[in-house]
């Protein structure tokens, strides 16, 4: 294998500047200073375009009101549906699918007899309510313990009637107390679900008991509030957070603005600010959320009056200040000034680290500047800084958009050998690859690669293998996707839901698609409009008419129920 340096020799080869692929869409690979703004509060539960994942195994038939139309023949089964590449039919069997001529709903196979599993078939039914959910589990003849309950709760934090179930049951059980970590978990299932007077309940609950409120569980209330564009409400809870015990210090301030700024909320961020400034000290961090916003809302004038009151309070500009800029200039493709500000870093002695060379690079890749992308390596070799396993996917990402695949899949392989161990990104990356070029046993193969090196899959590993099954009409293998993802506790949430009713819709699947926008709603979601119009549509072009009215249905429930949510919020 090639080492480190004459492998960047030999992909700045003159041959490579062939490029057979345009980019054709954007990676969130370089998350804008994810290695800056982190904070230790953050709600990483949830993907910008997927988040969930029950299990699929065996189920109840397809919903009753699912009706082929007259000219189809229901029995005849699509050759491709049971088809599983002989290399991984192996893997793919050990799961105890059984019936897999239809999806089967998200639930564990009858086989397996572990506390959580037991737990998790009786959840399959859908409760009316978190009491009648923990009814359902009471006198099954599991013992709890906290393990089994934070396992759960991952396992449904997108399904809070299952979800609080467990907790309640938990809670009533003899002996049993919860941990902090399971109450600070429940509260941000609550938040997420947008359930939040019971959120309020429960953060209530763990006051009286004493050193379970902090600025972890406020900052998750805080962040949710934002997500759901609760401005106010996410600004209240840090101004009342010292009822709960909470110091409302720089690092609360820091935690209310890093959770405005990424929601879009930096103008929000920018007034909490100057109320704020002269009555909590301040610190580079402040400055930096604030610069990092007004850089992401493309107001750069405002990044820059920010970093001059940076100057001004005595904090000195860091290297995520400068970094900030450098991610704005890249994300309008102005090289020239990208240059200019890492060449001002270099002589105010406040040089390039790892992240922001990370995030040039790949600008460079995507601009289809692939040479000068790989010029940036030797730069930071220069420098001495050495890449981690984001650099390495990004380049991995530029590489395959480009149609170097074999090049990606040689860095990839690589990497281990260079002392850096491949990390769910790097994965992601080539899975979404060999996906995009229809690899399904190579796609397959990485999955199980991952599985072997104990390295945790999250939703966007199993979105272009769940797309790409719809496209190849592999049942089967949708099947076992669902089983995996349940098992490695992801939930599904709305953006997995409408990638699989498009994608089944997009292959004549249309009574599983039906199948999963019944689900959707059932969980409490409201499906995307362009979700709904594209199912009614191929329903009315087979002539699904009973299909077609009960979807109908289904839409006017979920929409009904969010108006009602929202009067109740108005009233209230």
């Amino acid at each position: 294998m090639l080492s480190k340096f004459k492998l960047f020799e030999a992909l700045s080869h003159s041959g490579f500047r062939r490029i057979t692929n345009a980019y054709k869409a954007d990676v969130h690979h370089v998350n804008a200073l994810h290695y800056f703004l982190w904070s230790p509060f953050s709600t990483i539960t949830e993907s910008p375009h997927i988040s969930d994942s029950p299990t699929m195994t065996e189920s109840p038939e397809l919903p009753g009101w699912v009706k082929f139309s007259e000219k189809e023949n229901p029995n005849i089964v699509d050759p491709d549906d049971d088809f599983v590449i002989p290399s991984v039919a192996n893997w793919v069997e050990n799961q105890k699918l059984h019936d897999q001529t239809r999806v089967v709903r998200h639930m564990p196979s009858d086989g397996i007899n572990s506390d959580v599993e037991k737990i998790s078939k009786i959840l399959k039914t859908r409760y009316p309510s978190a009491d009648a959910a923990a009814e359902a589990i009471n006198g099954c003849g599991v013992s709890v313990s906290e393990s089994l309950v934070e396992q759960l709760l991952k396992r449904f934090s997108n399904d809070w009637i299952p979800a609080f179930g467990v907790f309640m049951w938990a809670k009533a059980q003899t002996g049993f107390r919860h941990s902090v970590d399971s109450c600070n978990l429940m509260v941000d299932i609550l938040g997420k679900s947008k359930k939040f007077n019971l959120m309020w309940e429960l953060v209530e609950e763990m006051d009286q008991l004493g050193g379970y409120v902090t600025l972890v569980t406020m900052a998750k209330i805080m962040r949710r509030f934002a997500r759901a564009g609760k401005w106010e409400d996410a600004i209240e809870t840090f101004r009342g957070i010292e009822r709960f015990g909470v110091n409302k210090d720089i690092s609360a301030l820091n935690t209310l603005l890093d959770a405005l700024v990424k929601e879009n909320g930096v103008e929000h961020a920018h007034d909490v600010f100057l109320e704020w400034k002269d009555m909590v000290p301040l610190n580079s961090r402040t400055f930096n959320v604030l610069i990092h916003g007004w850089c992401k809302a493309r107001k750069l004038e405002n990044a820059q009056k920010a970093m001059k009151e940076m100057e001004k309070y005595g904090v000195s500009p860091d290297v995520v200040t400068y970094t900030s800029f450098i991610e704005a200039h890249c994300r309008e493709k102005d090289f020239r000034k990208v240059d200019a500000v890492l060449e001002e870093m270099q002589e105010k002695g406040c040089p390039p680290n790892i992240v922001t060379y990370t995030i040039v690079m790949h600008a460079r890749g995507k601009a289809r500047q692939l040479l000068d992308a790989l010029q940036v390596y030797e730069t930071m070799k220069r420098n001495g800084c050495v890449p981690d396993a984001a650099f390495y996917s990004s380049l991995i990402y530029f590489l395959n958009k480009s149609g170097r695949l074999k090049d990606a899949r040689d860095i990839f392989e690589d990497m281990s050998k260079q002392g850096v161990t491949p990390d769910v990104l790097t994965y992601n990356t080539e899975i979404a690859a060999a996906c995009e070029h229809s690899q399904e046993e190579t796609a397959l193969k990485l999955l199980q690669k991952m599985e072997e090196a104990s390295c945790k899959p999250d939703v966007k590993t199993y979105a272009p293998l769940l797309k790409m099954c719809c496209r190849k009409k592999r049942m089967k293998v949708l099947s076992f996707l669902l089983s995996h993802m349940f098992k490695n506790d992801i939930s599904l949430e709305l953006g997995t839901y409408s990638l699989l009713v498009k994608g089944l819709c997009n292959s004549g699947k249309l009574e599983h698609a039906c199948m999963f926008f019944e689900e959707l709603v059932l969980k409490g979601f409201v499906p995307k409009d362009s979700t709904y119009k594209l199912l009614m549509k191929e329903l009315e072009a087979k002539s699904m008419e009973k299909a077609k009215e009960q979807i109908e249905k289904l839409m006017l429930q979920a929409t009904t129920k969010e108006e009602s949510t929202h009067l109740f919020k108005v009233t209230n």
